[in-house]
């Protein structure tokens, strides 16, 4: 039996893909199979240099650190609320246009729920 490189994605999950991709149940043909693999290697080679450099930066804590640099935590609901709320004011003057997106006002909704009386 042929050992499967761990970054190769198993035929599972190629076969969903192709299907999610294609509309197509039938099993792919293997040049997918190829074409997965060197899209997750290079992903991952690309991981790697990016936490090889930043690794050459000297830093007393490099779990914790390399943790936030490579996988930062998403804004806050208040960080999106108020980037939502700059985006739907008009710079120049301050004054906001006709209308928000429903987008935008989802966002604010939500962060002002969030906020006690």
């Amino acid at each position: 039996m042929k050992q499967q490189h761990p970054i190769t994605p198993p035929p599972e999950l190629v076969e969903q893909w192709c299907e999610q991709l294609f509309g197509c149940p039938d099993k792919p043909e293997i040049a997918a199979y190829e074409l997965v693999r060197l899209g997750a290697q290079w992903g991952a080679d690309q991981e790697l240099e990016a936490c090889c450099e930043w690794l050459s930066v000297p830093c007393p804590s490099y779990g914790r650190e390399l943790r936030n640099a490579r996988r930062p935590k998403p804004p806050s609901l208040k960080e999106q609320a108020l980037q939502a709320l700059n985006d739907a004011v008009k710079m120049a003057d301050d004054t906001p246009p006709e209308g928000i997106c429903s987008d935008q006002a989802n966002i604010i909704r939500r962060a002002l729920e969030q906020l006690d009386d």
